[in-house]
C-alpha cells in the first residue's frame, strides 16, 4: 500500500503543475495607428490650445478623441491648425490616451505650420499640421489625448 502510494504522489504532481500552469499566450500583432486632427488657441510665453482628433488602426480600431495641449517657451500668437499624426506601433488602441511630452516649433503669419515631437514612455506620436493665425515659437509641455 505504501509503495502504491509513493508511486500515485508524483503522477498527481505532474497533474496538478499541467492544470495550474499559465495557457500560453498567443503573440499579439501590433498595430500601426494615424490620427487627424484640428487643433485652436493662443499663446504669449504660455500656450494652450484644444481640439479634437480621430484615430484609427490598421488592426480596424477606431476613436474620436479629445486634445489638450499646454506648454510653455518662446511664442506668442494665435492660430487654428490641422494636421496628421503617426504613433508608434501598439498593442491596443487604449495604450494611445495619456499625456505625452511635448517639444514643438510653430510659425505663421496667416498661415501657419506646426511641428511637434511626442512621447509617452514607449509610444512616440510625430504632429505635422498647417492652419491660420499668427504665430511663432519653441515650447515645451504636454498634450493630452482621451476619449471623447
Amino acid at each position: 500500500m505504501k509503495t502504491k502510494l509513493f508511486r500515485t504522489i508524483p503522477v498527481l504532481a505532474v497533474c496538478a503543475a499541467g492544470v495550474f500552469a499559465p495557457a500560453p499566450v498567443a503573440a499579439q500583432s501590433l498595430a500601426s495607428c494615424t490620427m487627424t486632427y484640428r487643433l485652436s488657441g493662443w499663446s504669449f510665453v504660455y500656450k494652450q490650445y484644444d481640439g479634437i482628433g480621430n484615430i484609427s488602426c490598421s488592426n480596424g480600431q477606431r476613436a474620436q478623441v479629445a486634445l489638450a495641449s499646454k506648454s510653455i517657451g518662446f511664442t506668442i500668437g494665435k492660430s487654428e491648425i490641422e494636421g496628421t499624426g503617426m504613433f508608434s506601433e501598439v498593442k491596443n488602441l487604449n495604450e494611445i490616451y495619456g499625456n505625452y511630452v511635448a517639444l514643438e516649433g510653430h510659425a505663421g503669419a496667416t498661415k501657419s505650420v506646426d511641428a511637434q515631437v511626442l512621447t509617452r514612455g514607449e509610444i512616440s506620436l510625430a504632429l505635422s499640421g498647417k492652419g491660420r493665425g499668427i504665430d511663432i515659437g519653441v515650447t515645451l509641455g504636454a498634450l493630452t489625448i482621451s476619449p471623447r
